[in-house]
């Protein structure tokens, strides 16, 4: 029997990655990294005559970049795997969200053309784009006061990084981006349409990101739109193209001419529907049912919990039914801090470190775990907060920054990185706790990610703060793994793919049969070490001692 394969496309931040799977029995075969030539863009607007300086926040990207992952890493898994394209029966991608742009009606983007090019508003604005707080901000009132549904399943905060923060940002600051775009799309969505020719939306990012309720019937009122500006009254009919949303692992169509020539593959390969990275990352891991909870661990951390029913829940920032996994409800919550909060630990490192680590033939990375791992629970004498980039959860509230409590003079550096580290923990235990006290159960931790590989001293402390066992899915590559599995889906079982995601993941996911065990010692100090923590989250965090909100503010004053 001639083996099958799915092509999976994770577009992360700074590249696109092509994993070739297989469907059998989720085997990686080969992969290829395309790194994106404008990569973030925060500075000045690339090739502009005169040269264009970006307002503070902004986060943009080139959509060019998108493209050139599909004509570079596509053909070069191909080539590295020896699999032929008769050998693909489906595609599936993944994308960061919300990453919106604004486009022409046949899909071209506004800052692709010269007359648009040298005006910010036109280009990609990716997720870490935080300029349309003021529009995020008007959004949280009006919902507010109008009851608007979708803001309950946002826990009340709807995100300056999201859809329409960023479209109420280009009709108030540029409306004449406004007027020229035919739509504005997720860039999960316009790279589908790239690969098939035509848009479809899917409910991964509607749904989490762009107020898009499917038990409601769908986006809310035009009256809504109104309110927050005139010219956002028509939006969803003017804006949004045809407004039907998919539901991820669908056949979004075959594979077109310019698709079959941007990729070197078969025309009228099935497509799915995209979807967010993150979630791609929890089938991936196998997680398909309640009680394990999938963390997504990068530069930040992602927590998703699945579950039957719905319950609106304290700091999720989204509660999405089918958006993850069909037939289930998605919790979404995250920690801003993650693996960018221990890599800037260590980047502040003096060269001594460095040195010992280069002549011991070790990452500073590992050395300084090394010297972490050597101390027991509580030896450090230190405690922080996890808030180096605010608190996405459960406080939901950006202009909170980090804490480190118990200095001396005698403090060593890797007493403060066990700290930090501990610190995480604690704050992921604060997320799991919530989910906990609504009612859902959460008996196993799953990891995936850069971070689980990279620091086996973070996961077994995840497992002590928790009380919880941790497995670490085997994919290294889990949000392309992941996205494979859905264009298995679309490709459909007479293709040789599978009818639906939970056979997917039966067959394709995997995770380590070895994993981190609480250690009962360490409990029992960690549950000490948390309930300060808890007590430092509630006064600094719930409005007691605005301290750290003060000291921002005054930052900002003296910049």
């Amino acid at each position: 029997m001639m083996n099958k394969y799915v092509l999976g496309l994770d577009f992360s931040t700074l590249s696109g990655r092509a994993l070739l799977v297989r469907v059998s029995d989720g085997k990686e075969v080969a992969s290829a990294v395309h790194h994106y030539a404008s990569g973030v863009i925060t500075g000045h607007l690339p090739n502009c005559t005169p040269p264009v300086k970006l307002p503070a926040n902004f986060a943009l990207q080139d959509p060019k970049d998108y493209l050139d992952v599909l004509k570079n890493a596509v053909p070069a898994v191909m080539h590295r795997s020896g699999v032929s394209a008769e050998k693909i029966i489906g595609i599936g991608t993944c994308f960061t969200a919300s990453t919106v742009l604004p486009v022409e009606s046949d899909g071209t983007p506004l800052c692709s053309m010269p007359k648009w090019r040298s005006n910010p508003h036109a280009w990609v604005k990716l997720w870490s784009h935080r300029a349309a707080q003021p529009q995020a901000d008007l959004i949280n009132d009006i919902a507010f006061k109008r009851g608007e549904e979708f803001l309950k399943r946002y826990n009340g905060r709807y995100s300056a990084g999201w859809f329409f923060s960023k479209v109420l940002e280009i009709v108030e600051k540029a409306p004449e981006v406004y007027d020229a775009a035919d739509e504005f799309i997720e860039a999960s969505d316009w790279i589908v349409w790239q690969l098939v020719g035509h848009s479809r939306r899917n409910n991964s990012a509607a749904g989490y990101k762009a107020m898009w309720l499917k038990d409601k019937g769908g986006y809310p009122r035009f009256d809504f739109f109104k309110a927050l500006h005139p010219k956002l009254e028509h939006v969803l009919d003017e804006k949004l193209g045809k407004l039907e949303v998919y539901e991820i692992g669908a056949n979004a169509g075959g594979l077109s001419r310019k698709g079959a020539a941007l990729t070197g593959l078969k025309e009228g390969t099935p497509v799915a529907v995209g979807l967010v990275d993150a979630h791609a990352a929890v089938p991936g891991c196998g997680v398909i049912e309640p009680g394990r909870l999938c963390m997504v661990m990068g530069p930040r951390i992602c927590h998703v919990l699945l579950a039957k029913e719905r319950r609106d829940i304290e700091g999720v920032g989204g509660c999405v039914e089918d958006g993850i996994v069909p037939g289930m409800w998605g919790y979404e919550a995250g920690q801003t801090s993650g693996g960018d909060l221990l890599a800037w630990f260590r980047e502040a490192l003096p060269a001594e470190i460095r040195l010992e680590a280069e002549r011991r033939r070790l990452t500073v990375s590992r050395l300084i775990e090394e010297r972490a791992a050597a101390l027991k629970p509580g030896q450090s004498g230190v405690l922080a907060l996890d808030w180096w980039s605010g608190n996405h959860c459960v406080l939901m509230d950006p202009s909170l920054s980090g804490m480190l409590l118990g200095l001396t003079a005698k403090t060593q550096r890797h007493e403060i990185y066990r700290a930090l580290i501990e610190a995480t923990a604690f704050g992921a235990r604060k997320i799991m706790e919530t989910f906990t006290k609504a009612g859902l159960e959460i008996h196993e931790l799953i990891a995936c990610g850069g971070l689980p590989d990279e620091n086996k001293l973070l996961m077994q402390i995840f497992s002590d703060v928790s009380g919880r066992p941790v497995r670490v899915a085997e994919s290294a590559y889990i949000a392309a793994h992941g996205a494979a599995m859905h264009g298995a889906v679309a490709a459909g079982k007479t293709a040789g793919g599978y009818p639906t995601l939970h056979e997917a993941a039966r067959h394709m996911a995997h995770v380590r049969a070895e994993s981190y065990r609480p250690h009962k010692a360490s409990q029992e100090v960690y549950n000490q070490l948390y309930a300060e923590y808890e007590k430092l989250h509630d006064y600094f965090g719930r409005g007691t001692n605005p301290v750290l909100k003060t000291l921002k503010r005054l930052k900002n004053g003296a910049a």
